[in-house]
């Protein structure tokens, strides 16, 4: 019982956790605010969204920062965000065509 409760506690992995967080973190939320760009309202033209969507990459990027200290371990952070980016950017890409 105790070792099994030990096995799915959260590790302190913190370097890990926190590269995995601001480099694949930020270009998640680049790869989001693209497709919002790209498929939000007025298209890539509109003359306002330009300012917005540079300022909505912060707190997107931040949000996902915080939470990837929440996975097991600083690997899994590394797959979970990596699978995460290639799914986002292949729907931008479609998005794009």
């Amino acid at each position: 019982m105790e070792n099994s409760t030990r096995t799915s506690r959260i590790q302190p992995d913190w370097w890990s956790k926190s590269i995995a967080g601001i480099f694949l973190g930020l270009l998640l939320s680049v790869g989001l605010v693209g497709i919002f760009a790209w498929s939000g309202p007025g298209g890539i033209a509109a003359p306002v969204k330009v300012q917005f969507n540079m300022w909505l990459i912060s707190p997107i990027w931040l949000l996902i920062l915080s939470f990837t200290y929440m996975f097991k371990t600083g690997l899994r952070a590394f797959i979970c965000l990596s699978s995460a980016n290639i799914v986002i950017y292949l729907i931008l890409f479609a998005v794009r065509a």
